[in-house]
């Protein structure tokens, strides 16, 4: 369960934001592994993984974009009813408080859920060998 580090953007929540991130992402030649985009009114904090960090920001810089990076915590799961429960209780138990959840399954066996949470190095030792596989 490694810690990944993601980028945090402040967007105006407007048509072609999103399209506008990934057009500078393409452009770039980085690709999006993870993303994470609520509905919110005016602005909207965006997290997104990317396969080349600092290109991602170089490239964000470049379009006037302002992005920040923020450690969360991938963990692996079976993607069956139940999988987060034994994560979720035991940050919970530890007083973690998760911030953002993302993840997809459709038609795959395992998932990877990302969690940004309060206090990663607590967190990654509460969860223990939850999310190794």
């Amino acid at each position: 369960m490694p810690p990944v580090t993601q980028l945090v953007l402040e967007l105006e929540n407007q048509p072609g934001a999103l399209a506008r991130v990934a057009r500078v992402l393409t452009t770039a030649a980085v690709n999006i592994e993870g993303l994470c985009a609520p509905d919110a009114v005016g602005r909207a904090t965006v997290r997104v993984l990317v396969s080349n960090l600092e290109q991602a920001e170089r490239a964000f810089e470049a379009a006037g974009i302002r992005c920040a990076r923020e450690t969360a915590i991938a963990l692996a799961m079976e993607n069956r009813p139940g999988a987060l429960v034994e994560a979720a209780e035991k940050l919970a138990e530890a007083g973690i408080n998760i911030t953002c959840a993302y993840a997809t399954a459709e038609g795959v066996r395992q998932v990877a859920v990302i969690l940004s949470v309060s206090d990663v190095p607590t967190a990654l030792a509460a969860l223990g060998e939850v999310g190794r596989g």
